[in-house]
């Protein structure tokens, strides 16, 4: 056989088996990376780029001990799995770089972190100001994770006491003008009903490179021709919509409260609502 050839065979043989054995080691080898999955990474690429140009006798060799080093990384993640203080020894433990709105300067010293990179990752999660983090944590990957004290952080219903209905999950119907069923399913729905949404834009599934129906309803679409304008949704399906949610947050809001009056009071405005969205659906959903 040709080197040539040869080195086409072992290629293309090193990269089925690195694809395998990189799937065997799990989705972390191509996210954040710890300290070992880095060491890991790099000698695993390099074990297969020997077995691809090793014109030798010995190429076998490579494809024995990228085996081997995969079997060991994965005893190792099995053990840290089981022990604390070997994920502690092996992948480094958490530091903290700001406690109470205070920089811990022997904390940085001890990660080599300097004050311009600390700053620099604040100011990334859109925070310009030590005094306002609470927390800031350096975790095991390299990544800094902050938390706010609680006068910064943001406002939530959960904040004043208040419960809301629950969203679910906006699911992509249309994909590269392909109609997905599985998600139509997700959310109760058919190919009919997506088809007349679309007919109503004038447009087809063909037409469409993505399209998105969320927990309302709501169809929207992103064109292959980014030139061509969208009709917007009409104003009825809007309305019901809205409508729709109002009386989910009433019978929320009847749930959450302790004050008999006041769950009374919003349990008959949610039924109230109910009733009049059943007279009005023929009319504003379509």
């Amino acid at each position: 056989m040709p080197e040539w050839l040869e080195v086409i065979w072992r290629t293309v043989f090193a990269v089925v088996v690195l694809f395998f054995l990189t799937k065997l080691l799990g989705k972390r080898q191509v996210s954040q990376l710890s300290f070992f999955e880095y060491i890991t990474g790099i000698t695993v690429g390099s074990l297969a780029a020997y077995i691809s140009l090793d014109t030798d006798k010995t190429w076998h060799l490579g494809l024995i001990a990228l085996v081997v080093w995969v079997a060991f990384s994965l005893g190792i993640e099995f053990l840290q799995l089981k022990s604390k203080k070997a994920r502690d020894f092996i992948d480094f433990k958490s530091t903290v770089l700001i406690k109470d709105g205070k920089i811990l300067e022997d904390n940085m010293k001890k990660e080599r972190l300097s004050t311009d990179e600390l700053l620099e990752e604040l100011r990334k999660k859109d925070i310009f100001k030590v005094a306002d983090v609470e927390f800031a944590i350096m975790e095991s990957d390299g990544a800094i994770n902050v938390m706010l004290t609680r006068e910064n952080q943001p406002l939530t219903p959960k904040h004043l006491g208040v419960k809301v209905a629950p969203e679910q999950v906006t699911q992509a119907v249309i994909m590269d003008g392909e109609i997905m069923d599985e998600p139509l399913d997700a959310l109760g729905l058919t190919r009919s009903w997506l088809q007349g949404k679309l007919e109503k834009l004038n447009l087809t599934a063909d037409n469409v490179f993505l399209g998105q129906v969320d927990s309302y309803g709501e169809l929207t679409v992103d064109l292959y021709a980014d030139s061509v304008e969208v009709p917007q949704p009409q104003e009825k399906p809007q309305l019901y919509a809205l409508l729709k949610k109002c009386e989910a947050d009433l019978e929320m809001f009847s749930l959450s409260t302790d004050n008999k009056k006041a769950k009374k009071l919003y349990g008959q405005c949610s039924e109230q609502l109910q009733s009049l969205l059943q007279q009005l659906k023929p009319f504003i959903q379509n």
